[in-house]
């Protein structure tokens, strides 16, 4: 019998979210200890709000949530809305606008807005019947609405990273429900030619940068002009995209846009199988590694340093535990509400787990997605507890199925 089976409480998903916190917390403290960062105890309290509201949401019937799942999907659209340059609360930083001042905090819409949108979808789903793809016509539309409409109003943050969780997201809740397999066949055949559309703009683009480098060597910079495409992307993200495939053309001297990306790969490539020793990484103390990046969205590069392969592997391997886990309970689910909001979540740690550690080792490209329980941030960490907390809410009261 599994552990928690008598106790109706998942025991597995705890231990490793209050493990990881406490690496976590580790981390982000040595990552600043050279700075005298207070991140981590402001880390701290999230958690332990988080906590809080992991137990309160795990103690509600998760099919409370199939009955609001509109009103907490309009309420995530709302805060996205409050970002947008007319909000008298929006919060500007680093050129986008992602946050809404609170006045005695700010907060990220865009994870109440990824939790709102899987309750939504997942809601659609489970009270849709699925079949073909011509049968299914409308539902599908209505998933593509409730998807599309947080993605759009992230991307105009502009955050094209946090828009790239949902369509493995939505993909996943359409598995689940049997969908025909006619319909991914042709988002696969759509996604290759967005795809090609993508690599032939970053192509002109990489062509125009050539050309500007010419240009300025020649003693003629101005006739250059700005780069002009259709596709509704900035050049600082086509520059990220050109660091991960030709990191040559954008940044010669290793000295710009790859620079983060380049000293992530030093810090975990120099780990070695133990690591340096905790608190003994150079990386991020000795600011190769940004003081802005290394606490959060490059904390797996300091673990890296620090712990050496074996201690990744084990911050990998929790994760990978947490994650099958999750899909575990979503097989006992006795409901499709329950299984689809399990596979959602199950899906969207997975995307920021690959995501994030592929970026510090030079397999994905920087993205800005953050790494759940171990980055520092307040709004994400709070929603991983809240998404993490419906999972065990769908273990608990899976067997009160009526």
């Amino acid at each position: 019998m599994y552990p928690g089976e008598r106790l109706r409480f998942d025991l597995l998903n705890p231990l490793c979210i209050l493990t990881l916190c406490a690496i976590g917390l580790l981390f982000i403290y040595s990552a600043q200890i050279s700075y005298e960062g207070g991140h981590w105890k402001r880390q701290l309290f999230w958690i332990i709000v988080g906590m809080s509201v992991y137990g309160t949401i795990s103690a509600i019937n998760y099919k409370i949530f199939l009955e609001y799942a509109h009103i907490i999907y309009i309420a995530g659209i709302v805060g996205l809305i409050l970002t947008m340059p007319f909000s008298p609360i929006s919060f500007e930083d680093m050129g986008a606008r992602r946050w809404i001042d609170l006045g005695v905090t700010r907060v990220q819409p865009t994870e109440g807005a990824k939790i709102g949108t899987l309750i939504m979808a997942a809601s659609i789903l489970a009270r849709s019947e699925i079949g073909s793809v011509h049968d299914s016509l409308l539902v599908l539309a209505k998933v593509a609405a409730v998807f599309l409409l947080p993605m759009l109003l992230i991307f105009l943050q502009p955050d094209l990273g946090s828009s790239l969780v949902f369509p493995p997201m939505i993909f996943a809740l359409l598995y689940v429900s049997r969908l025909s397999e006619k319909f991914f066949m042709s988002a696969f055949a759509v996604f290759a030619i967005g795809l090609a559309v993508l690599g032939a703009d970053i192509y002109g683009y990489s062509q125009h940068l050539e050309a500007q480098r010419e240009a300025e060597r020649s003693g003629n910079p101005e006739r250059i002009g700005d780069y002009h495409s259709l596709l509704p992307i900035r050049d600082y993200q086509r520059n990220r995209i050109l660091t991960f495939v030709a990191p040559d053309v954008v940044d010669p001297t290793g000295t710009g846009a790859s620079w983060n990306a380049n000293q992530a790969k030093i810090s975990a490539a120099t780990g070695g199988l133990s690591g340096k020793g905790v608190f003994k990484g150079t990386q991020a103390q000795l600011g190769y590694l940004p003081q802005a990046v290394a606490h959060n969205d490059f904390i797996f590069s300091v673990i890296a340093e620090e712990t050496g392969f074996l201690g990744s592997a084990f911050v990998v391997g929790l994760f990978c535990l947490m994650v099958a886990n999750g899909i575990r309970i979503a097989g006992l689910a006795r409901d499709r509400f329950g299984m689809q909001l399990t596979i959602g979540v199950s899906i969207l740690f997975l995307v920021h787990f690959f995501i994030n550690i592929g970026m510090t080792i030079g397999i994905t490209p920087i993205t800005g997605l953050p790494l759940p329980f171990l980055s520092y941030g307040g709004s994400f960490v709070l929603s991983c507890f809240i998404l993490q907390g419906l999972v065990q809410s769908v273990y608990r009261y899976r067997k009160d199925f009526s």
